[in-house]
């Protein structure tokens, strides 16, 4: 999926139907001059149905449909027929959709199971025909209810990536190399800072042919939990994310620092990150003759409060020792 194809943000208008109107009918026919009210009720207006569909990625295929209508209920009819019902309208949304009002900004539902369905715009309901309205006191009512009226409202869509492992780390610390080493995912990778500009997903093969996804997101860089760089419109993706996997080049000019630096980007951004299970790839370890890592090895032992590993992605080190940690971690 190429970077223009990714998206996850999306506000649009939905509006339901409205409800059919009751009949006031009166019941004739040939030999009966003066029956019953015999008015039937009117129909249900259409819902706006989210829907979670596990083979979405992206909110792409709703990213040009600005305004959403579900169909009106049709009005009752003698013989106390009902109105037809209106057509709902379905959209279906990726797992890890949030659905958020867009005046209020509160959260309406998060949708992350297959085919977990939820209204976000109700129908009116149909009205009542008059023969509902009969009495030994009022034999013929010639009045019945109108449907009730439509719900419309903005709303904003968030997809939040679910995926095992998340890979943190500041631009341009070799993020997008390593999961296109370790996955079959082809993302964009050159020397420059912010090469990512959207989240990249890959499945990681594990021995047995067991799996896990991997995900891959813009760089962080300090301030992003106040929107600096590209701030929230990746940090939410992290939320989901099972293990946080922070990746260091070995020539940053002190580890230990970046490394607090990113984790209190996550800290400021939603306290709750911190909970997850973390650890360190030192990345570009080829970089390193065998001395130097150990001296660093040594001074990483006493500075880093989580655990670490040396790998590099060009050079395939530590890779398949990468693997096996994340594996455990996941299925510990």
């Amino acid at each position: 999926m190429t970077e223009g194809n990714f998206v996850d943000y999306v506000k649009m208008y939905v509006s339901s139907g409205n409800g059919g109107k009751g009949s006031v009918h009166l019941h004739r026919e040939k030999y009966i001059t003066k029956g019953g009210p015999d008015g039937g009720d009117g129909g249900r207006g259409g819902h706006v149905i989210l829907r979670g569909n596990s083979n979405l990625w992206t909110l792409l295929h709703l990213k040009f449909k600005k305004h959403i209508r579900a169909g009106h209920g049709g009005s009752g009819s003698k013989s106390r027929s009902s109105g037809a019902d209106g057509e709902d309208m379905f959209l279906d949304v990726p797992l890890g959709t949030v659905i958020r009002d867009t005046e209020t900004n509160d959260i309406l539902f998060e949708i992350t199971e297959e085919g977990e369905e939820f209204i976000v715009a109700r129908g009116g309901k149909g009205g009542l025909g008059n023969w509902h309205f009969k009495s030994s006191t009022n034999q013929t009512p010639r009045y019945a209810q109108p449907g009730l009226p439509l719900e419309e409202r903005y709303i904003t869509m968030e997809l939040k990536v679910l995926a095992d492992v998340g890979l943190v780390g500041f631009p341009n610390a070799g993020k997008s190399t390593l999961l296109s080493v370790v996955t079959s995912a082809k993302p964009k990778i050159a020397d420059y800072e912010f090469t990512t500009l959207k989240p990249n997903l890959g499945i990681v093969e594990y021995r047995d042919f067991q799996t896990f996804v991997m995900a891959d997101i813009p760089g962080i860089i300090e301030g992003a939990a106040e929107g600096k760089g590209l701030g929230h419109y990746f940090l939410r993706h992290i939320e989901r994310n099972s293990i946080l996997l922070f990746l260091i080049p070995t020539d940053a000019e002190d580890i230990k620092k970046q490394y607090d630096i990113l984790l209190d980007e996550l800290r400021r951004y939603n306290p709750e990150m911190l909970d997850k299970e973390r650890i360190i790839a030192i990345s570009k370890c080829d970089m390193l003759d065998d001395e130097l890592q150990a001296e660093l090895k040594i001074e990483l032992d006493n500075e880093l409060p989580i655990p670490y590993i040396f790998i590099s992605s060009v050079a395939q080190q530590g890779i398949t020792e990468l693997k096996d940690v994340l594996w455990k971690m996941l299925n510990s």
